[in-house]
């Protein structure tokens, strides 16, 4: 019998935010959030998470700032300064919507990553910061510090993987401020560079997959 393939997964508009729900045929008990970049949409880290992990269930989320043709998670002022009470309002949302997700699909937050691109990214790294113990697993691509003001926050339980372009002139020169803050949280940084731009390609996916693999394997030797 030929295996059913993955859940091409319909809009839902049940939560805070619209996303999809991608369950592969076999699931293996992992779980991904994608939280795109500006000016797409929801399934566009939909063929990386598979790449990364195609047995993993995929929860691809869409932003809630309409901007031209897509969507972003906080409104912008210039491309590297933000609005701050937009950054907290959509974060404190995203932090509520996450909590009900998990409850309503059934998914295990101790084998869950979040991967972010870019905006995505930073919205993941800023509820981390507003929430902490909340997100404990999450690979940043091409990210920034974004959050003007910054909370105490514990995040010694956190594990995070960030991943800069070499030729990304605009972004790359802020993840070493970031690496530096999640350091400085009690978080536990992997800090790459890819010759790359501001783009994202399979040496990202190989990254994060060997580096989730890591993860795994530390989580299982604690048990």
């Amino acid at each position: 019998m030929a295996e059913k393939p993955p859940e091409d997964g319909f809009l839902r508009r049940d939560l805070a935010f619209s996303y999809r729900l991608y369950k592969p045929a076999k699931p293996g008990g992992e779980c991904f959030f994608l939280l795109h970049g500006s000016g797409v949409d929801e399934t566009a880290l939909v063929a990386l998470g598979r790449q990364i992990a195609p047995r993993a269930v995929l929860v691809a989320v869409r932003g809630r700032i309409a901007q031209e043709d897509g969507y972003r998670w906080f409104t912008r002022i210039t491309p590297t300064r933000f609005e701050q009470n937009s950054i907290r309002s959509e974060a404190d949302a995203f932090a509520d919507f996450i909590t009900e997700a998990a409850k309503r699909h059934g998914l295990d937050f101790s084998r869950t990553t979040f991967l972010g691109y870019s905006n995505g990214a930073n919205l993941v790294s800023s509820v981390m910061l507003m929430h902490p113990h909340l997100i404990e697993r999450a690979a940043l691509l091409r990210p920034m510090p974004v959050l003007d003001d910054l909370p105490p926050a514990d995040l010694s339980r956190a594990r995070v993987l960030i991943i800069a372009g070499a030729a990304d002139l605009t972004y790359a020169p802020f993840a070493p401020a970031l690496v530096s803050l999640f350091s400085q949280h009690g978080a536990e940084v992997d800090a790459r560079i890819v010759p790359s731009g501001h783009e994202f390609g399979d040496r990202d996916a190989a990254i994060v997959r060997q580096w989730r693999a890591d993860q795994a394997a530390i989580v299982a030797q604690a048990d």
